[in-house]
């Protein structure tokens, strides 16, 4: 059996999905294809929680991954994905300052990366998704801030720069979704609908396939 944990924020958790995100979408398709061919089982935990930050994600994350685990399964039978960033380049229109900075969002990632590593051979982070500010800057349900995609650009590249110096596997979002007519897919500005948590699940799908991670 193979167990995947996707670890992140309400995107992960799969908000405004009919189907229930694109983790959800992974999991029926990866439950179809063992049952189908009677091949190895695969175990998918969504781990997404609504308005985490690296910060958040950190304090829960080793003891949300030993409670999924079962006793004896090894490093080689675990797939850890992460994507988180957004929540954390949130900026504050009144103090001028991110919910959390650069440089803790370099060490939380630096951190999180290290002890995924002790659980699983094969851990992915999944870049953060492009925003359409006419509707979230400012955020209408967070007060005095803004989702801005300069921002979420400059995070997204911080978890590029710390995925390669932990040899990380990074699989980009921002770009590949920005240049499908990306507003068409989300549903309040921020969160993805269900045509866009469909994409997600097909480009996260493709990225396991072709590092043969799944069948």
């Amino acid at each position: 059996m193979t167990t995947i944990l996707a670890f992140g924020d309400s995107i992960v958790q799969g908000f405004w999905d009919k189907e229930g995100g694109w983790v959800q979408r992974l999991k029926k398709h990866l439950t179809e294809i063992s049952i189908n061919n009677h091949s190895d089982y695969f175990s998918v935990f969504n781990l997404g929680v609504s308005g985490d930050t690296s910060k958040d994600l950190l304090a829960r994350f080793e003891f949300e991954t030993k409670n999924r685990l079962n006793d004896g399964e090894g490093k080689n039978d675990t797939l850890i994905i992460f994507s988180i960033g957004t929540n954390d380049s949130i900026f504050n229109n009144k103090t001028k300052l991110h919910l959390i900075s650069q440089e803790e969002y370099r060490k939380n990632l630096t951190e999180l990366l290290e002890l995924a590593k002790k659980y699983a051979s094969k851990v992915i982070f999944l870049g953060d998704t492009p925003v359409d500010e006419e509707i979230v800057d400012p955020i209408p349900w967070v007060k005095d801030c803004s989702y801005k995609n300069e921002f979420i650009k400059d995070y997204q590249e911080v978890a590029r720069t710390i995925c390669k110096e932990q040899k990380v596997h990074f699989l980009e979002m921002y770009n590949l979704l920005i240049n499908k007519n990306y507003k068409k897919l989300l549903e309040d500005g921020c969160h993805p609908n269900s045509k866009g948590h469909k994409e997600i699940y097909k480009i996260v799908k493709d990225f396991l396939i072709k590092n043969k991670f799944i069948l």
